[in-house]
This record gives C-alpha cells, sequence and structure tokens, in this order.
C-alpha cells in the first residue's frame, strides 16, 4: 500500500537500527516513535533511521521524528539518518531536523559514526 510503512528493526552493539520501507506519515510516524521508544526502555539511545526505501515523509510524520531525536537527546543519545531522497534530505534540512540529528551517506558511516560518539 502507498500509505503504509514497513519497520525492520535490528541492533549492532548497542546501536538501534531501523530501515524503513514506505510512507512516514501519522500511521508511519507512530511506528517509528513507537519502535525507538521501545530500543530506549531496552537502553539503546543512539539510533540510525535508514530511509533508503523511503520517498515520502509528510509534516506528522516529520513530528514523530522530532519527537524521537528529543526524546533520544533527553537519554544522551544521537539519531542519526542515511540514505535519504534529496527531496526528503531538502525537506528535513528546512524544517531542522539535521540540526538534531546528523546525515549520512549509509547505514554502516551511520552506525560507525554513532559507535564512535
Amino acid at each position: 500500500m502507498a500509505d503504509s510503512l514497513a519497520l525492520q528493526v535490528r541492533q549492532i552493539d548497542m546501536v538501534g537500527i531501523l530501515a524503513t520501507t514506505g510512507y512516514i506519515n501519522n500511521v508511519g510516524g507512530e511506528q517509528v516513535a513507537q519502535a525507538c521508544e521501545t530500543l530506549m526502555g531496552q537502553g539503546v539511545s543512539r539510533l540510525v533511521l535508514n530511509l533508503e526505501k523511503t520517498n515520502l515523509v509528510n509534516s506528522v510524520g516529520v513530528s514523530f521524528l522530532i519527537e524521537t531525536i528529543e526524546k533520544a537527546k533527553g537519554r544522551e543519545g544521537q539519531v542519526a539518518f542515511c540514505g535519504l531522497s534529496p527531496t526528503i534530505a531538502k525537506t528535513f534540512q528546512i524544517m531542522g531536523l539535521l540540526q538534531l540529528a546528523t546525515l549520512h551517506e549509509t547505514e554502516q558511516e551511520a552506525v560507525q559514526a554513532l559507535s564512535a560518539g
């Protein structure tokens, strides 16, 4: 479905990785936020959001992502994005998300950056 989101969650050491496929809207944004909350509840506060297979994020989805970034920072954590399409990267830049989180080309680079920091 065009308006649904598939979410794959895994962990490498103490970095949580969430790979999305589909549309991050109110439902998808809530899925991502809940998965991040679960990881943070397990003590994982460094999160990589791989949006390589996501081509659309609406304003409600962005609000869930901002909330997730703030919660991670409140737990001395970090959020990194990777695999963003040029449109999503530009949108995140304009909306200020990239002032709160880091951006990386690949998931491997994002995991390495969060593992080091």
